[in-house]
């Protein structure tokens, strides 16, 4: 994703700023080149527009970034409506191909894309209100100048902190995965929790409570139903005896096996085999 990187060792410099609302459905945005840097924040609606060959339709929480001198075009008809911002920085902007935004926030740097989603549009509603009203009232350039930095740094918080989210969620479901795979791995052995956080180096309640957030059963209900799967295959796939396939997924107790099968299936194993073995079994 492209970046830009904007130092901020002085202030943005405001130039111009508002918010459009679409006459009607008919709406095109009209073509024009900007000699500043635009910030567009969508509050409803969809916004259609090519930034050189590059297509965006920016939704409602989204934003987009258009760099100066650049052909705006708008290639679709909409009803939408967003608040619009133009400032000029000149310190020295630097454009980033990042698969990854820094992890740290850096004190004199903000990375912008080109175009992203606000967590809270409402805070920035807020914000365009605050710096219109400071415009109007103050005619302080350095005032607007200071409030059009605090915007951008506003949209560039939010947006690192839903790539976190984002990361955090990749790293959770990614460990459920895997949990998943152990489990499968070693069900024929008595799988403890604890030994499942030991492996992973996660703490106990940390993984249960992990595990029946994405799962919606808890972790050691679904080591026992992954347990009683491959039992259940066993009793109809294999002439083994009830406590050998109760060996077989990790139970050295066999009426601690008949127990559970019994209370998860609804049929002692000796049922079920009766009731679902179709076929006859002659190789051992």
């Amino acid at each position: 994703m492209k970046y830009y990187e904007f130092s901020l060792t002085i202030p943005l410099k405001y130039n111009l700023t508002g918010k459009f609302q679409a006459p009607s459905s008919e709406w095109t945005h009209f073509t024009r080149y900007m000699q500043d840097y635009e910030l567009i924040v969508v509050t409803e609606g969809i916004a259609y527009l090519q930034i050189e060959q590059q297509q965006y339709s920016i939704g409602k929480e989204e934003f987009l970034l258009i760099p100066p001198s650049s052909k705006q075009v708008g290639y679709k008809k909409s009803s939408c409506s967003f608040y619009w911002l133009h400032f000029i920085c000149e310190n020295p902007v630097n454009t980033k191909l990042l698969e990854e935004l820094p992890i740290e926030e850096l004190e004199d740097k903000i990375y912008i894309p080109t175009h992203g989603k606000v967590v809270n549009l409402e805070k920035i509603i807020v914000m365009m209100k605050h710096l219109q009203d400071s415009v109007l009232s103050y005619h302080n350039n350095l005032l607007n100048n200071y409030v059009c930095t605090t915007i951008l740094c506003e949209i560039y918080s939010q947006f690192l902190a839903k790539k976190n989210q984002e990361n955090s969620d990749f790293k959770r479901k990614q460990l459920f995965n895997d949990i998943q795979d152990y489990i499968k791995w070693n069900r024929n052995n008595d799988i403890k929790v604890s030994e499942i956080a030991e492996h992973f180096g996660y703490n106990k309640r940390y993984i249960s409570y992990l595990f029946s957030v994405i799962a919606g059963v808890t972790l050691k209900q679904y080591i026992m139903q992954e347990k009683i799967e491959i039992a259940k295959f066993l009793l109809c796939d294999t002439n083994d005896n009830i406590s050998e396939v109760g060996y077989q997924v990790g139970f050295n107790d066999n009426h601690n096996f008949m127990k559970a099968f019994k209370k998860m299936v609804g049929l002692t194993p000796t049922e079920y085999r009766n009731a679902y073995s179709k076929r006859m079994l002659f190789y051992k």
